[in-house]
């Protein structure tokens, strides 16, 4: 089991607006021992709502005899900017107030994310990565990373992920967004704040997470009689309760806008041009029934990552494929490692 540790950025962290973070945390665990040869890192980077404690999160891909297993890697996921799971974020007072800033938080980028990791990675020492992977935000997070500094990583493994999000993803996230700010105790400033439109926020999300089958298999009701109270109803109440038993309301504006920040075109002249800046061999995993993130959009991944490798999984899960298909991807990455796809 992994202690969270706590690295405290040095300098202040001027961010992609303009805005300036100081007194700035990141929240991480690290898992199993770094070799003698000091290469045999993996960094994982999370998604939307999860934490630093990668075995909780994406158990059978990750912990004792799983494919990364801390007997033979040296595993390191930090906490992102923004979240609510130890780094700096809407709920950490200011260090020039002591109070925290909640929706006055700064507006995050995916870049900033990279920023505040890129820091730590330079604190541990480790100057090589054998892989990297991270799936959903996670992956925009890794991207971003693998082109900013392409000879650090060995390996690059992306899930359920794009290089510019959507229209149509950024429209679920600001969906969800009018959900939270909807409810007026958001705008009362306190740490329970927004939690009835976290609430509504969370069942808008699932039905971009998952997919109709994945529906159709699991909430369908046994008889012919029901004309109200529906499990699937219930599974939708049921699931918004479950985060705002673990999450918070200005976190999910935050780090959703994040997440509508990210093109790594920007800047670099599009996103073809920035894509082949990509020198880690890597590995491009897309969803059959992703609705939020197709498998068009990893394509495109491939087609412009030098000597990508891209691989498709058949699954009714939809995007949370990436979290519970850990068989599946574990056939796929021993594949990508020992040998190239036919």
């Amino acid at each position: 089991m992994s202690e969270s540790q706590s690295f405290f950025l040095p300098e202040p962290l001027t961010l992609e607006s303009g805005e300036v973070l100081t007194g700035v945390e990141v929240a991480y665990h690290t898992f199993g021992t770094l070799n003698a040869s000091r290469d045999n890192v993996v960094w994982v980077c999370h998604a939307l709502t999860a934490n630093a404690d990668v075995e909780s999160w994406w158990p059978g891909l990750f912990g004792p005899e799983c494919y990364f297993d801390p007997a033979d890697w040296f595993v390191v996921c930090a906490n992102v900017l923004g979240s609510c799971y130890g780094s700096t974020s809407p709920l950490s007072p200011a260090p020039e107030t002591g109070v925290a800033r909640y929706q006055q938080f700064p507006l995050l980028t995916i870049r900033d994310m990279v920023a505040a990791h890129e820091e730590l990675r330079q604190h541990l020492g480790l100057t090589q990565i054998h892989t990297l992977i991270g799936g959903s935000l996670g992956g925009q997070q890794a991207l971003e990373w693998a082109i900013q500094l392409p000879t650090v990583f060995e390996h690059l493994v992306l899930l359920a992920t794009n290089a510019q999000h959507s229209p149509w993803g950024i429209a679920f996230n600001e969906a969800q967004r009018l959900a939270v700010f909807a409810d007026p105790t958001y705008h009362q400033a306190t740490p329970e704040g927004g939690a009835a439109g976290l609430r509504a926020a969370r069942a808008v999300a699932l039905l971009s997470y998952r997919s109709y089958g994945a529906y159709a298999d699991t909430q369908a009701e046994p008889t012919n009689d029901k004309i109200d109270d529906f499990r699937a109803s219930a599974y939708q109440q049921y699931q918004g309760e479950k985060l705002v038993a673990r999450f918070n309301a200005y976190t999910y504006v935050v780090l959703s806008k994040a997440m509508d920040s990210h093109n790594v075109g920007r800047g670099r002249g599009g996103v073809a041009p920035a894509l082949r800046r990509v020198q880690a061999r890597t590995l491009v995993l897309g969803i059959t029934s992703d609705v939020l993130f197709p498998p068009a959009e990893q394509q495109l991944l491939a087609r412009h990552i030098p000597g990508a490798v891209y691989a498709e999984m058949d699954s009714r899960f939809g995007h949370d494929g990436f979290l519970i298909e850990t068989a599946h991807i574990t056939h796929l990455l021993e594949r990508f490692h020992a040998t190239t796809f036919a």
